[in-house]
């Protein structure tokens, strides 16, 4: 039985080793073109590819795949299913037809919460405890055909986007394995997904990464961790970006009326404490512009930000 993989981030990697790792035939994987990365910009090839060549696995990297040579190419291969983790382009029809068992996904939610690119940053942002890995038949809208398993994996106060895509890549790894034996002799259920209970976790914006003093102390701290260690919340300070990687919620309710939100209340070893729509947050790792990312004790020692100083502005 042949199988081809489409994948791209971290996130993909464990369920590509899963299907070698238990010698399924894996004839050929399809990913994203290299990108350039980092401030030098240089051309790296996404996690997938590296896998690939390391089991010695043909790759391809169309820029569209349903370009109609980039279809004739991956028909060469004779797939008789195709599995895609994070690969990061919707499949035409031509591609989702080709398969005699079909194309299957590991989605990093449970379906059909969470449709869409961002699946673990906005669960977590919105506060979510528990998120889940979701094998489901591919269809041609997004993230909308039937379900065949899941499992779930709650998300602790100590979780961020980071630590939960890796739990998840594993998750959705194991999970594939399991499921795979009952697809491939015809006994895999075909659950239909729920339209009215259906949310959507679309990519990321820049506006979202913006963090809003506004709002409760909870929910800027579930905005850092979702958004951590990529893309990572800021604010402005000193009318610069300032990146904020981590912070803990010192105070959940008390509406400090005195102070505008984002008002600096404190500097302490321990963090920079700042005043929310309702409650307190310390910023515990911080990032000034044109610095690398540092505990915010070290920043405070800098001694450049003053109490009293409004951050967001």
């Amino acid at each position: 039985m042949n199988i081809v993989f489409m994948g791209t981030p971290d996130f993909a990697v464990p369920s590509l080793l899963q299907l070698l790792e238990h010698d399924y035939n894996v004839v050929g994987v399809v990913t994203q073109p290299d990108r350039p990365k980092g401030r030098k910009r240089v051309l790296t090839p996404p996690p997938v590819k590296e896998a690939a060549l390391k089991a010695g696995l043909p790759v391809m990297q169309p820029v569209r795949l349903r370009n109609p040579e980039a279809v004739a190419a991956l028909a060469e291969w004779q797939p008789d299913l195709i599995v895609t983790a994070a690969y990061g382009q919707i499949l035409p029809k031509e591609v989702l037809d080709m398969p005699r068992l079909g194309c299957i996904n590991v989605h990093a939610s449970l379906l059909p919460r969470y449709r869409g690119g961002a699946p673990i940053h906005h669960a977590i942002m919105n506060g979510e405890s528990k998120t889940g890995v979701t094998i489901m038949y591919m269809a041609e809208g997004l993230d909308t055909g039937d379900m065949i398993s899941q499992v779930e994996v709650p998300i602790t106060e100590e979780d961020n986007a980071g630590t939960m895509f890796e739990k998840l890549a594993h998750a959705g790894a194991k999970l594939l394995i399991e499921t795979l034996p009952d697809l491939i002799a015809g006994r895999a259920p075909r659950i239909p997904q729920q339209e009215s209970e259906a949310t959507y976790a679309p990519n990321i914006t820049r506006e979202q990464e913006k963090i809003d003093w506004s709002r409760s102390a909870r929910e800027i701290f579930n905005q850092v961790r979702g958004l951590s260690p990529w893309p990572v919340a800021y604010t402005i300070w000193d009318g610069e970006v300032m990146k904020v990687w981590a912070c803990k919620v010192l105070d959940a309710s008390t509406k400090h009326t005195s102070h505008a939100p984002g008002t600096v209340l404190a500097l302490k070893p321990e963090g920079i404490d700042v005043s929310c729509g309702s409650g307190v947050v310390r910023l515990t790792m911080v990032q000034p512009a044109g610095k690398k990312a540092m505990a915010a004790a070290d920043f405070v020692r800098g001694g450049k930000m003053k109490e009293g100083t409004v951050l967001g502005i």
